[in-house]
């Protein structure tokens, strides 16, 4: 059932996305949700013939640390629930099944601070009340199982009537779409029916790692893993050269056209196999690599990379994330210890982030995640280390560089947690970006590729002149009377172009002290503070 959801997801991943209204680049519902199940679907092939309660538990410890995005980590929390109902559960019939789904919303609810309507948890609500209902008249798990699906339909149709902005988009919840495909997927694997992700569509994200470490060096036949591409210089036929490599080896490819002819063998003698090559024209790239000696660094790599946990050697580290090297540099001039890189487009998992946290030599590790979509994510880490991990609410960059130039690493938790709450709500964060897509969004007409102005997290304008929005922020920020400005600039904008930005707010706000860094973030031309 989990391995039919993930694979249904993954192949829905992008009509997923593109139910996401705002027209911001993110890390959208679907790749978050692809990302977090089909880490339980790596960690569930590896399993020869587990028990229910095996396969539960398996599926929730690795949506946990893989969950990404708000819609990932709920999406691992609906299964965690589920997990825990069926712990010491040999079987599952209608009536444990309905308990379990309704044990997962519950498990969501808790950790959502504010739930709101019209999302993946009002579909997960409604379709584990309508189980319950239907395992009182039938016990039979397809029976529940299919009514919980015929009740999420109906309230994911009606979270566009729940939500304001999806109704004037006219879609429905992302989040809620994701958690039916996985319903309607596990269905099918209840019937015998596998679903399969077509190669094309495959991202590489739902293969499991191999374990290189269950053989031996010993296991390779052929040592050589032998690439060349040849410039076509006569008639000779490829087919010869094909039937002299096979004799040669294994794992044979051969590709010819009218230009080419392209070779992938496996070898102990690849000096013979170039050697043939040559009759047939001129190399064009020739690649050899010892696959015995790469599956020996390969298996010690994975021995190296153990999870390891620091010692502590103080009372509190902090740890932050963000992308750019020039911000990066920022947070770590502030004192922190550890940078976990991800943010807009490429929201780090759970287990990114305690890998991190497991790193830095302290007993408390603050956590600042700089998003809102990965709050959720870092607020999971706790459960999953023995060192004592807080997290700090920050939803932009701005914010927790301002939370971190009020944090005291001699301090006490509550102190330093009260005093950096309170000081990321003395910074406005503007952001400049493009648009990902087409869209009209709160009474703005947005054309793909535009310039989009954010003001916090609610879009404040949209133009084809950057210079406009500039202009536009410059003065918002002098009529609310800020005095420091601090504009990062991107990966994509040049500094002469940036230096004419920062031109621009200190005319229009000759009181304030501006500054002006090179943030190197991807996405967003330019990431303003104003405090």
């Amino acid at each position: 059932m989990m391995i039919n959801a993930a694979a249904s997801i993954e192949i829905n991943k992008q009509a997923l996305n593109e139910l996401n209204v705002f027209p911001v680049p993110d890390g959208d519902t679907g790749t978050n949700m692809s990302m977090t199940i089909n880490a339980a679907a790596a960690d569930l092939r590896k399993l020869e013939d587990p028990s229910l309660e095996k396969a539960a538990a398996t599926a929730a410890s690795a949506m946990l640390r893989g969950a990404r995005g708000n819609s990932g980590v709920i999406l691992s929390l609906l299964l965690r629930g589920i997990s825990k109902k069926l712990k010491g559960a040999e079987e599952c019939d209608g009536v444990l099944w309905a308990l379990a789904l309704q044990e997962g919303v519950d498990a969501a609810y808790k950790a959502v601070m504010k739930p709101a309507e019209g999302t993946i948890l009002t579909v997960a609500r409604l379709a584990a009340a309508k189980a319950r209902q239907a395992s009182e008249e039938n016990n039979y798990f397809e029976y529940v199982h299919e009514a919980a699906i015929a009740e999420a339909k109906v309230a994911l149709a009606n979270t566009t009537n729940q939500n304001p902005v999806l109704k004037k988009a006219g879609v429905v919840d992302a989040g809620g779409k994701g958690w039916l495909v996985a319903l309607e997927a596990m269905l099918l694997a209840l019937r015998g029916e596998d679903i399969v992700v077509p190669e094309d569509l495959s991202t590489g994200e739902v293969k499991e790692a191999a374990d290189f470490s269950d053989f031996d060096t010993e296991d390779i036949t052929f040592t050589y893993c032998t690439e060349f591409i040849i410039s076509r210089e006569n008639d000779l036929d490829p087919e010869k050269l094909r039937e002299f490599l096979s004799s040669l080896g294994d794992s044979l490819v051969l590709v010819d056209d009218e230009e080419i002819i392209k070779v992938h063998v496996h070898t102990n003698d690849p000096g013979k196999a170039l050697h043939e090559a040559m009759d047939y024209g001129s190399f064009v790239t020739v690649k050899i690599e010892n696959m015995r000696l790469q599956h020996t660094e390969k298996v010690m790599s994975e021995q190296e990379l153990a999870p390891k946990i620091a010692e502590p050697v103080k009372p509190i580290g902090v740890v932050t994330v963000c992308v750019g090297d020039g911000i990066a540099d920022v947070f770590r001039n502030l004192g922190v210890d550890g940078i976990i890189s991800g943010g807009q487009t490429m929201n780090p998992s759970t287990q990114d982030i305690l890998e991190v946290v497991n790193k830095v030599p302290a007993e408390t590790v603050y956590v600042l995640p700089n998003n809102k979509n990965i709050i959720m994510a870092a607020q999971q880490v706790d459960a999953l280390t023995p060192k004592n991990v807080v997290v700090i609410p920050s939803k932009t960059i701005p914010q927790g560089v301002t939370a971190m130039l009020s944090f005291n690493p001699e301090g006490e938790t509550e102190e330093n947690v009260a005093a950096m709450t309170e000081a990321m709500g003395t910074v406005d964060t503007m952001q400049i970006t493009y648009a990902a897509r087409n869209s009209d969004f709160d009474g703005f007409l947005i054309h793909e590729g535009d310039y989009l102005a954010l003001y916090g997290s609610a879009l404040f304008g949209t133009s084809k002149d950057i210079k406009i929005l500039l202009k536009s922020l410059a003065e918002k920020i002098r009529d609310e009377g800020k005095s420091y400005i601090t504009i990062y600039y991107g990966e994509n904008v040049k500094e002469k172009h940036a230096q004419r930005a920062a031109d621009i707010f200190a005319e229009i706000c000759p009181d304030a002290d501006v500054n002006l860094l090179n943030g190197g973030q991807p996405v967003y031309y330019y990431m303003i503070s104003a405090e």
